[in-house]
């Protein structure tokens, strides 16, 4: 096995990448470096305790497709070969061949996971539609289990209080989403923090930043435990003392 790795600026500059947390972007490099000469890693539980990485951080790279999951435990780095070229006689081949065999390398030299051909899986088993759609994988989670993130209801409260027209579908903003939920933030915070900037922000030069990049990003427990602003109190204060000026005489005739 090659003893260096290279890492593409294409990929660890990117705004998805640098948003992460720095324990989360760790993983992700000494992943990297452990990884064998076709970006796979079968020890991802011992690189986390080596150096004091969390299941969360691992869950944060899969949920932002910088790395691909197996069943068996095995990940893969999505962008290993963005990352790598080996040369022929100091590249081994990886052992995991059934794994390997599951991916396709994309025209920008990414993995993908090929999609299965049901007529020609070794069981022979025809499945209908709904059990296709009951068993469908959950591509940002790596898991097997539906995926019941109300991805379109928290969409739909962002557009309803900024007047945008975001899509619950569009695979970035399931992710930043999947990610939150992940980290135990529930449907009603995500509408915390959407009230929380949309008052705060509207009208302002901040307004451009209300979307779900910025909202739903690695700043959302920020956002949600924020305590409102001197200046955001002072509006209502500032009503209050208008008032006050008005001559009693003509209160109730303004």
């Amino acid at each position: 096995m090659a003893q260096r790795r290279m890492f593409s600026k294409k990929v660890t500059d990117t705004d998805t990448f640098l948003d992460m947390p720095l324990s989360t972007q760790a993983l992700y490099f000494h992943l990297n470096m452990h990884a064998d000469d076709d970006g796979f890693i079968d020890n991802t539980k011992t690189i986390q305790r080596m150096i004091g990485s969390s299941d969360d951080d691992r869950k944060l790279l899969v949920a932002k497709q910088f790395i691909i999951p197996f069943e068996n435990g095995l990940v893969v780095i999505k962008d290993w070969r963005v990352h790598n070229y080996i040369q022929g006689d100091r590249y081994h081949k990886t052992q995991y061949i059934n794994e390997k065999s599951q991916l396709v390398v994309e025209e920008n030299n990414m993995y993908t996971k090929r999609v299965q051909d049901v007529s020609n899986m070794d069981t022979q088993v025809r499945l209908g539609k709904d059990r296709l759609g009951k068993d469908s994988k959950d591509i940002l989670s790596g898991s097997d289990e539906p995926d019941h993130v109300p991805y379109k209801e928290i969409v739909d409260y962002l557009n309803e209080k900024t007047g945008s027209k975001y899509r619950s579908s569009g695979s970035k903003t399931k992710s930043l989403i999947k990610a939150r939920t992940n980290e135990g933030f529930s449907l009603d915070d995500f509408k915390t923090v959407i009230e929380k900037k949309a008052k705060e922000w509207s009208g302002t030069n901040m307004e451009k930043y209300l979307r779900p990049e910025t909202l739903f990003g690695t700043k959302f427990e920020g956002y949600l435990n924020e305590k409102q602003s001197a200046n955001q109190k002072q509006i209502g204060y500032g009503k209050q003392k208008h008032q006050g000026i008005v001559p009693k005489f003509l209160q109730g005739k303004v």
